[in-house]
């Protein structure tokens, strides 16, 4: 029913209609976020890790704060995985869940603010008061009419929104913060709009705050940052971009570096973000949420820098059907083909379209890159079977990469929502292998 009417109703009404449920959940639970500062965190890539990291220094500087993303909900030190296969939840569920964050004493809220979301106004009724901007490169299109720029203009909003309100919290007017990434192009677009004050982090640009000294080892990364040293407890060079707005947005709160350094080192897991899982088997496995072209090349990068020169690369992939994006899927083949040593193709979320021809369009581009079927390419319809034949091919010191869903909890197949999770899946598999 749902998708007849948005076939035969023009989209004007799905936009009035999202806009008063918006209103309407926020007047519900009292207007939550007007009690708490809100941090927005948008981006194409990296804002999951990017959030958890704000969370970690500032639990660790004594702020009581909760976060909505994709892969996990936090209220202070309770978790809980986001089940709702939607990055940024329905007006009704993200309301209620900063309300009970307020209850629970909550200061700090902080919110992955998706492009999607944004589309269905989401993000009415979330007063920001910190505004972040990770990165933009062209994914996400399909619901955009495949248009970039209508995807940036959708970005834009929350920044455009920032300054509409004057937020006082105990008596003291709370400042207008935005925070971006100045090694991405598209950085001057989001610092155009009103602010009290902008901050730019870079790793190879001028930006306010810079890191040098780059380490990474197959525990973390380290860097140097105002000649002190930073760790983090999380494989992958790309998440030192992730660090930089926690460790902003902490300096801005009075957290001494200090405790922010402990804050980073204390955050050993984000789920379904380069995590490792670990059942005693003599080979590394990484579940990840890679599934576009730039997540899914920092991840082989990572995984070709830790690995040794007799291990190989072995990495299951597939895509969305649903009409996501259909051109990242050759994109995405032609990587695996060319930076892993064997490659599994495997089911996603296929929803109604055919899984057959979702997996046959990314394989193509994998066999273009040099790849043989049945000898180092294995197109594997059901998932599970997929995973045990990734875990099969591993030797000693191997590398696997299980991307695509990281910490979701399910999967849509034929319109049915199926309950999922690669890690617990990845786990049960690992225990039947003989050590």
């Amino acid at each position: 029913m749902k998708k007849l009417l948005k076939k035969i109703l023009p989209k004007k009404i799905f936009t009035i209609y999202h806009y008063l449920m918006a209103i309407i959940a926020t007047a519900y639970y009292g207007f939550p976020s007007k009690k708490m500062i809100i941090i927005g965190v948008t981006g194409t890539k990296g804002k999951t890790s990017t959030i958890n990291f704000i969370w970690s220094t500032l639990t660790g500087g004594g702020y009581k704060t909760g976060i909505i993303s994709t892969a996990n909900i936090r209220i202070g030190e309770k978790e809980f995985l986001n089940k709702y296969h939607m990055s940024m939840p329905g007006r009704f569920i993200i309301q209620s869940l900063m309300a009970q964050m307020v209850k629970e004493g909550c200061t700090h809220c902080i919110v992955e603010t998706t492009s999607e979301g944004i589309k269905q106004n989401r993000h009415r009724g979330i007063y920001y008061d910190i505004a972040v901007f990770t990165n933009l490169s062209p994914e996400h299109l399909a619901s955009h009419d495949g248009s970039f720029e209508k995807y940036k203009q959708m970005k834009m909003k929350m920044f455009e929104n920032l300054s509409s309100y004057k937020k006082v919290i105990k008596g003291k007017v709370v400042d207008k913060i935005i925070i971006a990434n100045k090694d991405n192009e598209h950085v001057d677009t989001f610092l155009n709009f009103k602010a009290d004050k902008k901050i730019t982090f870079s790793l190879k640009n001028n930006g306010d705050v810079m890191v040098d000294n780059i380490k990474e080892t197959s525990e973390g990364v380290s860097f140097e940052l105002d000649k002190e040293i930073f760790n983090i407890g999380i494989i992958g060079k790309i998440n030192v971009y992730n660090a930089l707005p926690a460790i902003i947005i902490s300096r801005i709160f009075g957290i001494s570096d200090s405790m922010i350094k402990k804050g980073l080192l204390e955050l050993k897991t984000i789920p379904g973000r380069m995590e490792k899982i670990e059942e005693g088997q003599n080979f590394t496995v990484i579940v990840d949420y890679a599934h576009e072209k730039e997540s899914m090349t920092n991840l082989l990068q990572t995984a070709i820098n830790m690995k040794r020169a007799d291990s190989k690369i072995i990495v299951l992939l597939g895509a969305e059907g649903g009409g996501r994006d259909k051109n990242k899927r050759p994109i995405m083949g032609e990587l695996a083909g060319k930076m892993a040593d064997y490659v599994v193709v495997s089911n996603v979320d296929p929803y109604d379209d055919d899984p057959k021809q979702i997996l046959e369009d990314i394989a193509i581009s994998v066999e273009k890159a040099g790849k043989e079927r049945d000898k180092n390419l294995f197109i594997i319809e059901d998932r599970k079977d997929g995973i045990k034949k990734a875990l099969s091919l591993a030797r000693i010191n191997d590398i696997i990469l299980i991307t695509g869903k990281g910490a979701e909890q399910s999967m849509v197949i034929k319109g049915n929502r199926v309950p999922w999770d690669d890690r617990i899946i990845v786990k049960d598999e690992l225990k039947n292998i003989p050590k």
